[in-house]
């Protein structure tokens, strides 16, 4: 079997592509406001807050969770989600990076 194309990239662009992935839908990015918000760990509330079936919300908060950008927590029959600072540290600190660049090189750029 052929190696896969990712396997070319660092540990670290992987990781970032993983965390890009996962923000590209308009509805995770919803949920990410949305607890933002709230400040809490949310429960059952995110449903009633989005335009989508009850499974589709339910597939958004599994890929923000395995991409580990929010947390669940098990509370009785419910998982409570939360934000994963890890996940944003690491998307920020690539923002950081490009942001120091272009005030680096501000107007010298075609």
């Amino acid at each position: 079997m052929g190696a896969s194309k990712t396997d070319q990239f660092t540990d670290q662009q992987n990781e970032l592509a993983v965390l890009a992935k996962a923000l590209g839908h308009p509805a995770r990015i919803a949920i990410i406001e949305y607890l933002l918000k709230v400040d809490a760990c949310i429960c059952g509330d995110i449903v009633s807050e989005l335009p989508l079936a009850q499974p589709t919300v339910s597939q958004h908060l599994k890929e923000l969770k395995n991409a580990g950008l929010i947390k669940g927590n098990f509370e009785g029959a419910s998982i409570c989600y939360c934000i994963d600072e890890v996940g944003f540290d690491k998307i920020k600190g690539l923002f950081q990076d490009v942001a120091q660049h272009l005030e680096k090189r501000k107007n010298n750029c075609c």
